[in-house]
């Protein structure tokens, strides 16, 4: 059995030195910040270092992941910070009470 192909899936927000937000997925958060630290990850982030990683968590498998990031990338900066600030246990828990939220306004 592989052991990278059982490994949980984990969904992670970087900010660039400019404050831009990024999310991304991977099987490996230590890995992978170091590739966007080393300019081998995403494009999107190559020279805008430094990189400080703001937020991680567990993301199940890489189908729910990919719909994690994908709700995620669909927030407002300003949610992304709020996200940020209150590092939740669950995510979609968090997603779920600020969509309420909105609604309510």
């Amino acid at each position: 059995m592989d052991i990278q192909a059982a490994a949980p899936w984990h969904l992670y927000i970087v900010q660039t030195a400019s404050g831009a937000l990024y999310t991304g997925i991977t099987n490996n958060v230590t890995r992978r910040f170091k590739q966007h630290q080393a300019g081998t990850g995403a494009k999107a982030l190559r020279g805008k270092g430094p990189l400080a990683l703001l937020f991680h968590c567990e993301a199940g498998d890489r189908s729910n992941a990919s719909k994690l990031e994908y709700r995620i990338k669909q927030l407002t900066r300003q949610d992304k910070i709020r996200l940020v600030r209150h590092q939740p246990d669950s995510v979609e828990a968090w997603l779920t009470a600020q969509s309420r939220l909105k609604g309510a306004e």
